[in-house]
């Protein structure tokens, strides 16, 4: 195995540390920006000294309700993953060990549905909605934000399904095992690594999903995003309180994120190492 000389791995930790730098960078920037006044947010020069103050962050709890909108997208981000899961798992299942003929092209079928622009299949969904008395709904955005994912989430759990040994389930069903047994006993806990990552993703894809939030919700079930929208007026941008709440917005996923990277890399590697 031929080892990196000295100066290069320097010069790799260097261009690591620009490239971290460069990603973190929007993310700094929106946090100072939070704890400026909509003045000096907005004005032509900026800051990196001044005084702080926390006006945004009140205006965004306190006044524009901030604790409705972050409910929604807990309960909307949550609830569709656990429905992704819940039809994803069978639906993996059975193309991973009940191939068919059919089985390639429905799974490139459903990955081609990502590719259709959302606003191509907005009005009809629209129109739907309005039927069903879902607009402005939680609920309905829960079931859209499913349907979105639904796709993602059968592919990756296709892929973690197809590393577990078919002889371990030949062997099951020599014993008497069921399909509801292959599937809970048998496959969910040996892929239990894949599936939280699946989860993990799910869930972040949905939290940060803004143009189905945007154009179906308003008040009732509107998410962080519509919160966020709702910072800029017909009187202009209020740059200060939009970072504060978009800061709001970003922060709980950003825990999350950090608090479960090492099962998010160990899921998402599954399997990659035989």
């Amino acid at each position: 195995m031929n080892r990196m000389s000295w100066p290069a791995k320097i010069g790799v930790n260097v261009l690591a540390y620009l490239v971290s730098i460069l990603m973190f960078f929007p993310i700094f920037w929106l946090i100072l920006t939070s704890f400026k006044t909509n003045s000096l947010a907005a004005a032509r020069d900026p800051a990196f000294f001044f005084s702080p103050t926390l006006a945004g962050y009140v205006n965004a709890v306190v006044d524009s309700n901030y604790w409705h909108y972050a409910l929604n997208s807990i309960y909307t981000a949550v609830g569709s993953t656990l429905l992704c899961i819940a039809l994803g798992v069978p639906a993996a299942y059975s193309m991973a060990f009940r191939r068919s003929k059919r089985t390639d092209f429905t799974l490139l079928w459903m990955l081609s549905t990502k590719m259709l622009p959302a606003v191509g299949v907005l009005v009809p969904i629209f129109l739907i909605y309005k039927k069903l008395h879902l607009l402005d709904s939680a609920w309905g955005l829960l079931f859209i934000y499913a349907a979105m994912n639904l796709p993602i989430v059968v592919w990756l759990l296709y892929t973690y399904f197809t590393d577990v040994p078919g002889e371990i389930l030949e062997a099951a069903e020599i014993d008497g095992a069921s399909l509801w047994d292959n599937i809970v006993r048998i496959v969910v806990p040996l892929s239990m690594p894949g599936i939280l990552s699946t989860g993990l993703l799910a869930i972040v894809l949905a939290w940060n999903e803004a143009f189905w939030a945007i154009n179906l919700t308003n008040v009732h079930g509107a998410t962080l995003a519509v919160f966020v929208s709702g910072f800029k007026s017909a009187r202009g941008q209020f740059w200060a309180n939009m970072a504060a709440g978009s800061t709001l917005s970003v922060l709980p996923i950003l825990i999350a994120g950090w608090f479960t990277q090492r099962q998010l890399v160990r899921g998402l590697t599954f399997g990659a190492v035989k």
